[in-house]
């Protein structure tokens, strides 16, 4: 059932970076940047396996994750900025938002500052949602822009990297072929039971 959820999801990211190129990485990375959990984890794999293949360099595909970054995050950091907590309290359920993550996300931003930022764009989750609260907390632009590539492309360096070794064994090791088969549901179940508790969580605090 997961897989059946998932596979399309990462058949069509795989589609719109085969034809797409960079830019199909940039828009992807924008739209995780958008409070949109499109998962960065299959991205950026995906991007540095065709670096394997010669048709991606690995610094320019890291690159154009964190480019995809900072342009995403234009809209949430807008939105955040113009709508804030009225915002949160009307369509926040809607991006898995609510008042307690307004509330600790502020008291982030008053204890560590603009650092917050280059924090949470190395985490998995809060990544995607960040530059939301961000703006709700009228961070300086160029600040924001500034440390959102700057954490962001290490995040986005890394996952290509292991997707560009996983391509360079896969033709190289005949083990490897059998090990990622039997592990794509392993890999399948982490990601929705990840995706789950989240939204479970969320939702619980919706309700209290």
């Amino acid at each position: 059932m997961v897989e059946k959820i998932l596979a399309p999801v990462a058949a069509w990211i795989i589609m719109v970076i085969s034809a797409g190129g960079y830019l199909g990485v940039v828009g992807l990375m924008a739209i995780e940047s958008a409070c949109i959990p499109l998962p960065s984890e299959i991205i950026m794999p995906f991007a540095g396996y065709l670096v394997s293949t010669g048709r991606f360099s690995l610094i320019w595909v890291a690159t154009a994750g964190a480019i995809g970054c900072n342009v995403g995050s234009i809209l949430a950091y807008e939105v955040g900025k113009h709508g804030g907590r009225p915002f949160v309290e009307r369509y926040g359920k809607y991006v898995l938002l609510n008042m307690h993550d307004l509330a600790l996300a502020e008291r982030f931003f008053a204890r560590w500052g603009s650092a917050t930022v280059l924090i949470c764009r190395l985490l998995p989750f809060v990544r995607s949602f960040i530059a939301f609260p961000a703006g709700v907390a009228r961070m300086p632009l160029l600040k924001f822009h500034l440390y959102t590539f700057v954490g962001s492309w290490p995040w986005c360096f890394g996952l290509a990297w292991v997707g560009m070794k996983l391509g360079a064994a896969w033709h190289t090791d005949p083990r490897l072929g059998k090990i990622l088969h039997g592990a794509d549901a392993v890999v399948v179940a982490a990601l929705a039971i990840g995706i789950g508790f989240v939204i479970w969580h969320k939702t619980r605090q919706n309700r209290g």
